[in-house]
């Protein structure tokens, strides 16, 4: 079966982004733990992504390139915010074990959409977060192969999303 639009696909694959040194550094590998899942042509992934993995089969082999532009875009400094540190704090004072450079937070917008920012840094006046998706203004290499590629359920259609073993679980 070809991989086409409303497919739930399987993949095994590496990620890796340009170095600053110019070569390529793993970010990302499946093989050895669950595939990525997904249902084709409503994943959320890039476009180009997708289009790469078009009309592939069970057992093909891909490896392609995005620049930053067809993956997650370029680093959009409006995406980096200030807040001041006393919005995070409980009882007048900021969890620095939450609140440390690296961490994740999860937050959301006025409109009730989950955000999840990065903490650049901490001061006792300010937070500092980076909004931007993790890979953005990277360029992409994947490398991989197909696992599986299924008819997806009526569920998984109507969920917008694959279910099962590597899908979203609910």
């Amino acid at each position: 079966m070809k991989i086409t639009r409303d497919k739930v696909v399987a993949i095994d694959y590496e990620l890796k982004v340009k170095s600053e040194g110019g070569g390529l550094e793993l970010v990302e590998k499946t093989e050895g733990q669950e595939p990525m899942v997904f249902l084709f042509g409503q994943s959320g992934l890039p476009e180009k992504f997708e289009e790469n993995l078009d009309g592939k089969q069970e057992g093909d082999a891909f490896e392609f390139s995005l620049t930053s532009n067809e993956a997650y875009g370029d680093i959009d400094e409006n995406a980096i915010v200030k807040f001041p540190s006393n919005v995070f704090a409980q009882d007048g004072v900021v969890d620095t074990e939450t609140f440390k450079p690296g961490a994740i937070i999860p937050m959301s917008d006025p409109d009730g959409n989950v955000l999840r920012g990065r903490v650049l840094e901490v001061t006792p006046t300010e937070v500092e977060m980076d909004f931007n998706h993790p890979l953005a203004g990277y360029d992409l290499h994947f490398e991989g192969n197909v696992k599986e590629v299924r008819e997806a359920t009526e569920e998984e259609l109507s969920h917008g999303h694959a279910h099962g073993p590597g899908g979203v679980q609910h």
